[in-house]
């Protein structure tokens, strides 16, 4: 619930921290993920679950890394997105339907959580809009993203954490591959 007060959104650093772990609460978001999911094989994935994961996504904003960006309204955080450079997330290379268009450098918008009281408000867009904006400012060129389209609405939330098709086209970003009937490729040319 918006109450039209206008949303600010920040890169997570390791001062605005505390405001990930208050989001993300005891859980990690979603079943101790912590943003892990990505960045990691799936037996480390599993093995980790939980403070481990929330220990290495720590790590990698103590040492300067920023690893996504959080949104505020009132001075409170109520999403996140990981946006970063396509090398940060393994798991994707490894995937049958995910793995590189082309071979052009690009930073990748892999997934987001929202704040139930926030979501269907257009929150998402916000998120995309601003992650083309960081990556903009980082000399990036290509953004892209691996959302979902279902087949059927709705969808429940935690199946739609890389975001959904309709949000991205939202945003201005166009698909450009699909190698799945329900997961398009797509993408934001920086101009």
């Amino acid at each position: 619930m918006n109450d039209g007060q206008e949303m600010q959104i920040y890169p997570l650093t390791r001062e605005r921290w505390p405001d990930l772990e208050a989001l993300f609460g005891e859980r990690g978001a979603v079943g101790g993920c912590w943003c892990m999911w990505w960045r990691l094989k799936s037996s480390e994935f599993e093995r980790r679950q939980g403070e481990e994961n929330r220990q290495a996504l720590k790590d990698l904003v103590d040492a300067g890394e920023v690893p996504g960006l959080l949104a505020y309204v009132a001075g409170k955080p109520v999403a996140w997105c990981s946006v970063a450079p396509r090398t940060q997330f393994p798991r994707l290379e490894r995937s049958r339907i995910l793995k590189p268009v082309d071979e052009q450098p690009v930073w990748s918008i892999v997934c987001f959580f929202v704040d139930k009281r926030y979501r269907n408000q257009g929150t998402t867009v916000k998120l995309l809009q601003a992650a083309i904006d960081h990556v903009r400012q980082q000399g990036g060129q290509v953004v892209e993203g691996y959302p979902v389209e279902p087949r059927t609405d709705p969808m429940p939330a935690a199946f739609a954490y890389t975001g959904l098709a309709s949000a991205f086209k939202k945003a201005g970003f166009v698909e450009c591959l699909r190698r799945s009937e329900t997961r398009p490729i797509m993408r934001f040319y920086i101009e």
